[in-house]
C-alpha cells in the first residue's frame, strides 16, 4: 500500500499550530481566543481565582515610624510570677555554663525539667531515685526522648550546641558527688538538695543562682549567711508556701510563685515541698 498523499496541516506535538490559536509559537501555552469582557477588578484568572481588591499603599512618616515600638520580654524559661505579677524568667539556654542549686522538692525540679524541654532543651537527669523521674521522662516530649534518666555516675557527655542546649539535673541527695562531665557552653546544671547537708555551704557559694523552698529556721541561717540575705528574707524562708521559692544570687533576690499548668498538674500532681 502506498503512503498517503495528503499533506499534514501542521507539526505534531506540544506547541504545534492549531486552528483557533493563531500565532502560537512552539513551547508556548495557547492564548484564549476571546478575552473576558468584564472589568479588570473582577476578571477571572485562569486557575488562580479572582484578582484581589486594589488599595493605595500605606505610607508612614519618618517621625511617626519612630514612635512604633514592640515590647519584648526576657528570653528563657518561665519559672512563675514575681510579687508584681510579672513573669519571672530564668535564662537557661546560654553560651556559658549556668550552675544552679535548688533546695527544695522534686515537684519544682520536675516542673523546671518539663518547661526546659518545652523551650527546646534536652534534659538529662542523673539520679539515685529513678522511680521518681521515669514516669515524667516517659510522658515528656510526646514520644520524643527529650528527657532521659541516668544512674549515678553513668551519664555520658551530652554534646550541647546552640541548636540543642542541655539541662542536666543532679538529684543525688544532700552530698552529691562531683560530676564527671566537663564544663561546656550551652549546658546548664541544676543540683537538687532535699535539705542542707555538710557540703551545702560550698555548693551555695559556687552556684550562679540558688532557689530555696521552705526550709527549717536552722537551714535559713545557713542560706542567709551563704547568700548574704537580709534578715527579713532569711526569716521568711521557713514559712514559704509549697509553690513559692526565693531565687537569689549574692546580689539579687526574687520571690517566685510557680503556677502549674493543667498538663503539669495532671502529670505531677499539686505543688508540694516534700516528696
Amino acid at each position: 500500500m502506498s503512503a498517503p498523499t495528503v499533506r499534514p496541516s501542521g507539526r505534531s506535538g506540544f506547541g504545534s499550530s492549531t486552528p483557533g490559536f493563531p500565532g502560537q509559537r512552539p513551547g508556548h501555552l495557547p492564548r484564549s481566543p476571546e478575552p473576558a469582557r468584564i472589568g479588570p477588578e473582577r476578571r477571572l484568572r485562569e486557575a488562580f481565582g479572582l484578582l484581589g481588591p486594589r488599595r493605595e499603599r500605606h505610607l508612614v512618616d519618618a517621625d511617626v515610624l519612630a514612635q512604633l515600638t514592640l515590647p519584648v520580654g526576657d528570653d528563657g524559661l518561665i519559672l512563675g510570677i514575681d510579687p508584681d505579677n510579672q513573669p519571672a524568667v530564668l535564662g537557661l539556654c546560654r553560651p556559658t555554663r549556668l550552675d544552679m542549686v535548688l533546695v527544695g522538692g522534686t515537684w519544682l525540679a520536675q516542673v523546671i525539667a518539663l518547661r526546659a524541654a518545652a523551650i527546646g532543651a534536652r534534659v538529662a537527669v542523673e539520679t539515685a531515685r529513678p522511680q521518681l523521674w521515669a514516669p515524667m521522662a516517659q510522658a515528656a516530649g510526646g514520644g520524643q526522648q527529650c528527657v532521659t534518666v541516668h544512674q549515678v555516675g553513668r551519664i555520658a557527655p551530652q554534646g550541647p550546641s546552640p541548636a540543642s542546649p542541655v539541662l542536666i539535673i543532679r538529684d543525688l541527695g544532700i552530698r552529691p558527688p562531683r560530676s564527671r562531665l566537663t564544663t561546656a557552653p550551652w549546658q546548664s546544671v541544676l543540683t537538687l538538695l532535699p535539705y542542707l547537708g555538710p557540703t551545702a555551704p560550698r555548693l551555695l557559694a559556687n552556684a550562679d543562682i540558688v532557689g530555696v523552698q521552705r526550709i527549717s529556721p536552722q537551714e535559713s541561717e545557713v542560706v542567709g549567711k551563704s547568700m548574704r540575705l537580709p534578715q527579713g528574707d532569711a526569716a521568711s524562708l521557713p514559712s514559704l508556701s509549697d509553690n513559692v521559692a526565693l531565687w537569689c544570687t549574692q546580689k539579687h533576690r526574687q520571690y517566685v510563685m510557680t503556677q502549674p499548668t493543667d498538663a503539669e498538674t495532671g502529670l505531677l500532681g499539686a505543688p508540694r515541698r516534700m516528696d
